[in-house]
Order: C-alpha cells, then structure tokens, then sequence
C-alpha cells in the first residue's frame, strides 16, 4: 500500500484517523493515560496492518527487529556506564546490519563472489533471490537510532514496548522515509499535542506532497523509463537528454513528495518529523546539494558515522577519508548494486575536491554558472543512480556529449514529447524554484506590521485560494490514479 493510490487515500486512511482520534481526543483532553495508550496502540496496529498489506509474512521480519531493538535498548541501558557498555552498543548495531545485510545484500555479496569463484575454476555458491522487505533501510536505521541514542544519553530508554514498536514501524515514514531519529520524537510518543490548525497544516502538506507525486513525477516517470530502456547503440543526444532531464525531475518530486506527505501525516497525528528536502536543485555546489537533498539520512551519517569515524578532526587525508568512507555506504545504503556504489563514490569525489579548493574556485562564479556546475554534476549522478549497469551509464553520457550511435529512426525525441509532457516539465522546473515561499514570506512581511481591512482581506484571499488549490490538487489527483495512470514504486530497493 502507497500513499498515492484509491485504497490508501479514500479508505485506508479516513478509518485510521476516525479510530485514532476516537481515542486520542479524550487522552487531550482529560490527559487520562489509558486513552493516550490506546491512541498509541491504534497507530501501531494501523502502521502493521499497512505494511503487511504489501509485504505479508514479512511483517514478521519489522517485528523481530521491533522486539530485538527493544530489548537491546534496555541492555544498553543498564550498561552503558560500564566498561564493556561500547561492547553491547557495538553488538546492537552489529544485530541491526545483519538483519540489513541478510536480505538486502547477501545476493550482491555471492554474485560478486561467484565472479571470483569463476575466475579460479571454482564452482559457484548456489543461492536463490532472496526478498528484500519494502522500508528495510528505513527502519533499520530508525532502530539503530534508538539504540545508539539510548547509549549516548541522547533519550531516556524506552520501557514500553508499544511505544518502541510505533517508532519503528509508523506508517507515514515507515517505507519511503524521511528517517527520524528517535531523539527528535521520544516526547512526543508519550505526549503530543493536535490542534485543528495543526491538522489543517498537516492536511495541506500532505495534498502538496500528493500532488508533486500524482500530476508531476509519475508523468515525468513514464518518459524516463521509457527513455532509459532504449537500446544504447539507439540513443540519439536529444533523447538521452530527454531521459535524464525527465528522470532529474522525477526523482526529485517522487523522493519529495513522499516526504511532504510523511511530513503531513505525521503532523495530522501530532509528530513534527524534521524537513527532509530544502530546495536542493537551487544549490550553488555539491557541498549545499547535500544539505539540501534527503536531510534525514546525510544528518544520520554525520551523527552516526562521519563525526565518530573523526569528522573533521585530524590531518585532510583523514576528513577525506572519512568523506569517501560515508558516501561509499550512502551509495550501498539504496541499493545492492555497483552503480549504487559508483554514485556514491562520485558524490563522495567532488565533495573532497570541493574541500581541496574546488568550492572556493566556484564561489568565485557569476551565480548562474554557480548553478549550472552543481547541476551538471547532479544530472550525471543521477544517470549513474538510474543506470542499470555501467555500460548503460557510458551509453547515456556518451549520448549526452554527441557521441551518440542511434540514428534518430526507430527512436527519436518526437515520438516521446507530448503537449503533457512539455507542460508538466515546465512546471516541474518551476516549482523546483521556492518562488511561493519567497512570496509567501514578501506577503507576512508587508503585511504583519498592517491590522487594517486591506490586511484582513488579503489574509482571507490567500486563505480562501489556498484551500481551492489543495482542494483542485486533491480532485486531480484522485482523478489521475482512478483512470490507472503510471504510478511507479522507486523504493523497492530501499
């Protein structure tokens, strides 16, 4: 189950919300106890019936790490002011990355050790496909939160297990992020407050985010995938780069839609998850990109990995390598894959060759070609990120740059380009600009100091028009997923 289909949207999440506030009004209101534990409990068995709609038996796999982590955090806690405390910390993360790396990268692990094998004339390990669970990273790395948290002092252990498990397992985040730490939320799963304004809030985000998915990167998906499945020796430059842009685009609005939507939902439910995207394709080099583009997980590497591995502490060589280090995981952290690894090695170069002078030298740019650098190196990344293979990746940019093979006569840009598909670029392009909040801030600006009628109205405009929008996104929304348009799912391999 999606946040971008019928199910979810006009009967999944209507019950969740009536079940849900049947319980947690009262606990608001009177602050009994009882209720808010059952408000809780609500969530918990939503958040588990959702992932089981998709993964079945699974579920199972979530529950086991539910019930490991739990019990690791009340070890930890209890001996953390011990001296063989970094040893249990050290074994709860070593728990968590065997359960990771059992379903996400024991065929990678084979397939790679089978091409050695083969090169010495030893047979190969036989070992069949094995599923990876939908959210796997996501949730592993929330549970590895706790545990490390719990041992930093960063949060008090948590003895309820309820809570622990609807940390883990909260459906807004659960299977496409953003990863929340359970510092940021420990409060909040004991108390939390809703206000209407708080769940109209929380409403508006998440239409926003739906509307980003639906009406701009599932257009933008259609195009890409059909782009990057033509035949290398077929590629023409203008196709290679109709492909890439549509895939910049999409990737962009699906990865910050979802979270737009987890954003809202949460905020629907009481928790205020942390912004996860900021504008990044506005960024000035790779170094701003990265604190821009999926917060949640480059702040979890900085706290979790880059900062104990040394940070920036120690001789350039160490900084850099600790660079290379971090960007190595984040590249295997979305998927088992070469081309996953490669990217995040590319990324993890130009982030030390910025830091060895290279940023300077840019800053020193008239602003557009600022922006032109960042992007270029962004839109290669994303044709390795996409590429099922290297010699696709080659094929692509070799494309890209003129040198392409493909003759333009079975395929050619025309036969991809529709009046929708240049429309929704141009709005994709535009809204990946924060013009509105730019306005937005204008307009509270201007028009704070004023308490006249010019005020007011323009304050109940804005509201008013505000309203018809989300209301105009949500219908077309509907619309598009009720007539069975292209809907992909990008996270299966997260």
């Amino acid at each position: 189950m999606v946040f971008s289909s019928t199910v979810f949207l006009f009967l999944f999440l209507p019950i969740v919300i009536g079940a849900y506030f049947l319980f947690f009004l009262p606990a608001q209101r009177t602050g009994k106890t009882g209720f808010r534990i059952l408000s809780n409990f609500i969530l918990l068995v939503a958040s588990l019936f959702f992932y089981a709609w998709g993964e079945k038996l699974f579920v199972f796999i979530m529950l086991l790490s539910i019930l490991a982590n739990y019990l690791l955090g009340l070890w930890v806690s209890r001996t953390r002011e011990k001296t063989y405390g970094k040893l249990v910390v050290a074994a709860g993360v070593f728990v968590n990355l065997a359960l990771l790396g059992t379903y996400k990268y024991a065929n990678f692990l084979v397939d790679n050790i089978n091409l050695l094998l083969g090169s010495l004339g030893i047979e190969p390990i036989d070992l069949e496909p094995v599923h990876l669970p939908i959210g796997i990273s996501f949730f592993t790395f929330q549970a590895m939160s706790y545990v490390i948290d719990v041992y930093r002092k960063d949060a008090d252990v948590q003895r309820n297990p309820i809570n622990v498990a609807l940390y883990i397992s909260l459906f807004p985040q659960l299977i496409a992020g953003p990863i929340v730490r359970y510092r940021d939320v420990a409060r909040q799963l004991i108390t939390r407050l809703v206000t209407m304004d708080d769940f109209a809030a929380g409403a508006k985000r998440f239409i926003t985010g739906l509307g980003k998915k639906v009406l701009i990167a599932n257009t933008m998906a259609a195009t890409a995938d059909k782009v990057f499945a033509v035949p290398p020796d077929q590629l023409t430059p203008g196709l290679a780069w109709l492909g890439v842009v549509c895939y910049t685009l999409q990737i962009y609005f699906d990865f910050s839609g979802y979270s737009d939507m987890a954003i809202g939902l949460g905020r629907m439910f009481g928790f205020r998850f942390l912004e996860n995207f900021q504008w990044p394709y506005i960024a000035q080099s790779i170094k701003e990109f990265w604190r821009r583009w999926h917060i949640s997980l480059s702040n979890w590497f900085r706290d979790y990995l880059y900062i104990p591995l040394g940070g920036n502490r120690g001789t350039p060589f160490r900084i850099y390598f600790n660079l290379v280090v971090v960007f190595f995981l984040c590249g295997l952290w979305h998927g088992s894959s070469w081309t996953f690894v490669i990217w995040g090695l590319y990324q993890g170069f130009f982030l030390v060759i910025e830091r060895l002078g290279l940023e300077k030298g840019v800053k020193k740019l008239y602003r557009p070609f600022r922006h032109v650098y960042t992007m270029l190196v962004v839109i290669v990344g994303w044709v390795i990120f996409r590429s099922e293979s290297m010699e696709q990746v080659g094929a692509i940019l070799s494309a890209m740059a003129g040198f392409s093979q493909g003759a333009g006569l079975e395929h050619h840009v025309k036969l991809y380009m529709n009046a929708e598909l240049v429309r929704t670029i141009i709005i994709g392009s535009v809204f990946a600009i924060p013009w509105i909040p730019w306005l937005s801030d204008l307009r509270e600006r201007r028009l704070a100091p004023r308490q006249d009628s010019l005020s007011r109205l323009l304050d109940g405009t804005y509201a008013f028009v505000t309203v018809v929008i989300c209301a105009a996104i949500l219908l077309a929304s509907a619309m598009w997923l009720s007539a069975g348009t292209y809907n992909p799912f990008i996270y299966f391999r997260f």
